[in-house]
């Protein structure tokens, strides 16, 4: 690719990124609200509001492909989620529609599916049974991809991230966790398919004790290399098991299914 877009720059997993996703393309532009700081080598910086239609056609023109992290990646208010998850990403999607239906790889989340039980091994195509608002949007996100592939043909990795940090930390990661390494080399194997359509991939690394099945969408060819059991020992030493009844220990989700309906602005 000429120009990789990658969206939510400034935030912990666009960082990460930054240099991992730099060999894509000969141009990585970087977008965000907050600024990402200054560009490298290779890179651009736009300052940009998803809720903002006009500023986000001028973001997505020239891209040849879209990593899209922005928006709101906690539970919060609606109004918030609102601006940023719903209406940012329909002002991204039309502006792909208007350039050349650049492939979008969408960071999509565990907790639009957050209410299934951990005992439950899930393939993708389960109804949605998200545990918040936030998963919520990324519900409608997905859906909303769908519909631009169905009817446009616009192509979209639909990747529903697990726990994406530097290492797991609790043991619910030890089933959810993603590696920085592992979504960069599922990103690499997105823009690079001879054929992506709009599949749904579960963002977790080759973990022993996952709950995820990514037998549909293999053809793409990516092959997590890492495993949260590595920290196992670690994460049990640190603290006592939680209750059964838990969220932390029953839900996908997780704690996410205890949040409560934030009001205000």
């Amino acid at each position: 690719m000429k120009r990789l877009l990658l969206t939510g720059a400034a935030g912990a997993m666009g960082r990460a990124m930054r240099s991992r996703l730099a060999g894509l393309a000969e141009t990585l532009r970087l977008s965000d609200i907050a600024d990402p700081g200054a560009p490298g080598l290779d890179e651009e910086v736009r300052i940009c509001d998803l809720a903002d239609a006009a500023a986000v056609m001028d973001l997505v023109e020239g891209c040849d492909g879209i990593v899209h992290l922005g928006g709101i990646s906690v539970e919060d208010s609606f109004s918030k989620i609102m601006q940023a998850n719903l209406l940012g990403l329909y002002n991204l999607y039309e502006a792909a529609r208007a350039h050349g239906r650049p492939r979008i790889l969408f960071a999509s989340s565990n907790h639009a599916i957050g209410y299934y039980p951990q005992s439950r091994r899930l393939k993708g195509d389960e109804p949605f049974r998200p545990d918040g608002l936030y998963g919520v949007s990324k519900a409608f996100g997905e859906s909303l991809a769908r519909m631009y592939y169905e009817k446009f043909g616009q192509e979209s990795a639909l990747v529903r991230i697990g726990s994406c940090t530097p290492q797991p930390s609790d043991r619910r990661m030890l089933s959810s966790w993603l590696s920085y390494d592992d979504f960069a080399g599922l990103a690499a194997c997105v823009f690079r398919a001879p054929r992506l359509e709009c599949p749904v991939i579960w963002g977790a690394s080759a973990n022993d004790a996952g709950w995820w099945d990514n037998a549909a969408s293999a053809y793409l060819g990516w092959r997590p290399k890492d495993n949260a059991e590595a920290w196992r020992a670690e994460i049990e030493a640190a603290g006592p098991r939680p209750s059964p009844d838990a969220a932390v220990a029953r839900y996908q989700g997780g704690v996410f299914t205890e949040n409560p309906i934030i009001q205000g602005d």
